[in-house]
């Protein structure tokens, strides 16, 4: 069956079976090999990509069911090639990884949450980076990436898509209030 992903802004074609994985296509077919094969079963988070800009699981999603979505792998975060995007540099810089084998969806992950908060609290990247299973560092280095990550956006002038969730008036949306989306999203990742 033929399927046209948009993979990292571009549209990319693939013949595939009804039953393979997002997964297994971005590997397989598109090559883009950043996302890894954990658990198959949806829980370590080694495999999220972005699907509109929020975490997803690419294992538990068919390719066939990506079709019109926006999607992004860690290939796509950085801003021109060879270079790191802010939030895989601050991973770098304070030692937020080890093995290298949950990084892409840590950093997936934390984009997404940068995306809607310009200041997560420690409670908000823990709760936001929850679904990843590190085996290696601990987390605390992680959770002091995502943190370095958003103390550098707030000082550049990078464009964010911050999502305003409820405000009850034009005043409060003057005055910036802005509220991430929790719980669950219909693809099966976390927001």
């Amino acid at each position: 069956m033929k399927v046209t992903l948009k993979v990292n802004g571009r549209l990319c074609e693939a013949d595939v079976e009804p039953r393979k994985t997002l997964l297994d296509t971005l590997r397989e077919d598109l090559l883009l090999v950043g996302s890894h094969a954990g658990c198959e079963h949806g829980v370590c988070g080694a495999c999220t990509v972005l699907i509109d800009g929020e975490p997803s699981r690419s294992c538990l999603m068919f390719a066939v069911q990506a079709d019109g979505y926006e999607i992004t792998t860690i290939e796509g975060l950085a801003p021109t090639p060879g270079e790191l995007s802010v939030v895989q540099d601050a991973f770098c810089e304070t030692h937020g990884l080890q093995c290298g084998f949950c990084t892409p969806g840590m950093v997936l992950t934390a984009h997404a949450l940068l995306e809607r908060r310009d200041a997560p609290s420690r409670e908000e990247i823990v709760e936001a980076i929850s679904g990843n299973i590190c085996r290696c560092t601990g987390y605390g280095q992680i959770v002091e990436a995502v943190d370095y990550a958003a103390e550098r956006l707030r000082k550049t002038n990078m464009p964010r898509r911050l999502q305003v969730v409820s405000a009850s008036t034009a005043a409060d949306l003057e005055k910036g209030v802005r509220e991430s989306v929790d719980g669950e999203t219909a693809r099966g990742g976390r927001s």
